[in-house]
């Protein structure tokens, strides 16, 4: 028989057995590194999540605030004097003298009202008591010749006490008719509208040829006088600063139209009260305006520098957690665990507040906490300026 070729040759059953037993060496060789393997991941897996269970938080160091505070506030200013000036007679208006932005002085003519009726209720008035006159000077006469008759028992006393009572009611009726016309010529000079103190024409709402009636229930004031050179700053201040808002501090502020530019004005007073349906006390402002630079009416933006309490502490407002038993902050401790403390605001500056806690500036308090946070949880804590836990943070005080 010819030569096979090696391909061709039966497999030894001795080679098929060396050949079996390394296949299954190898697969148990990568079924074992399979195994090693998984469990190594396993237990970095489980590294890995115990390390992320531990939050990681951003700290703030404490001050102790000393000097003073700011209170920013809104205000409304508005002028020293300001008289909306009503009509006293009804007419029609003939002529006016000022309009807006006019300045005036006290008693100057605004506008004069053309009354025909109450022209002619004067002259009559006037008649009257000419009328009232002549029958008094006829009474008077009359008692004088019956009290001379009386002397001389010509008459009885009832018919001189009956005259001398008809020259007591002539002579009543003079003194009617007097003040009667009185009135009218009082009325008469409401026909010239007069400014009643100094300073600029801010409103008119009339014009020539209108109709003007007193006492309804439409009435609009034919103009508007305000004192311009001096203005009143009205704030209303919390209940809670009330106590260091106090007559004879001065306050700085902003208007709208002076970007950048701020005033200083004095407080004049207060309401000494506080408004129960705001919580707020109302205080006055005054500041001398001679330039006219300030506009009455407008909107200011005040700031008070109050003292602060003695030996207290502010925190982020973001740094306060409400739980059940009240508020608190939470502080990191020794070993990195955390220690929760009561705190009470003393009072709320915005972005931060003021608290009375048993806090020292050397405690390190965790800010944003998350809710989950416990007493005794162990931290992590975030380097400077990265945020904790991937949250924006406020920076340490």
């Amino acid at each position: 028989m010819p030569d096979q070729p090696e391909s061709l040759r039966p497999i030894s059953p001795r080679r098929l057995r060396i050949a079996l037993v390394a296949v299954a060496g190898l697969a148990a060789c990568v079924v074992g590194l399979g195994v090693v393997g998984r469990v190594h991941a396993d237990q970095q897996v489980a590294s890995w999540t115990n390390v992320q269970a531990v939050p990681t938080v951003r700290v703030i160091s404490l001050a102790d605030r000393s000097g003073s505070r700011a209170l920013v506030l809104p205000g409304d200013v508005q002028a020293f004097n300001a008289a909306p000036i009503y009509a006293r007679v009804s007419g029609y208006l003939k002529r006016w003298y000022v309009d807006i932005g006019t300045p005036v002085k006290a008693g100057q003519v605004l506008a004069d009202i053309d009354t025909p009726d109450l022209d002619q209720q004067l002259a009559q008035a006037k008649a009257d008591l000419q009328t009232a006159i002549a029958n008094q000077h006829l009474s008077d006469t009359t008692a004088h010749r019956w009290a001379g008759l009386l002397s001389q028992d010509a008459v009885s006393q009832q018919d001189a006490d009956t005259k001398n009572g008809d020259l007591a009611a002539k002579t009543a009726l003079v003194a009617s008719s007097r003040a009667n016309v009185a009135r009218l010529e009082a009325l008469e000079s409401f026909k010239r509208i007069t400014a009643p103190f100094s300073g600029v024409v801010t409103t008119r709402s009339t014009d020539i040829g209108a109709l003007i009636s007193v006492g309804g229930p439409a009435a609009t004031p034919l103009f508007t006088v305000a004192d311009e050179s001096r203005l009143r700053i009205y704030v209303r201040a919390p209940e809670s600063y009330s106590a260091a808002i106090q007559p004879g501090m001065t306050a700085t502020f902003t208007v709208p139209e002076y970007p950048g530019l701020s005033f200083t004005a004095k407080l004049a007073t207060s309401a000494d009260a506080i408004t129960p349906q705001s919580g707020t006390l109302l205080v006055q402002l005054q500041i001398d305006n001679a330039d006219r630079t300030l506009k009455p009416g407008g909107y200011a933006q005040v700031r008070f520098n109050l003292p602060t309490n003695p030996g207290a502490l502010q925190v982020p407002a973001t740094a306060l957690m409400f739980r059940d038993n009240g508020m608190s902050v939470a502080t990191v401790g020794p070993a990195k665990r955390v220690v929760m403390k009561p705190v009470t605001v003393v009072q709320d500056l915005g972005a931060m507040v003021e608290v009375a806690a048993r806090l020292t500036p050397e405690d390190r308090v965790i800010d944003s906490p998350p809710d989950s946070l416990r007493p005794g949880d162990l931290v992590r804590i975030a380097p400077s300026g990265a945020p904790a836990n991937g949250a924006d943070a406020h920076a340490a005080g």
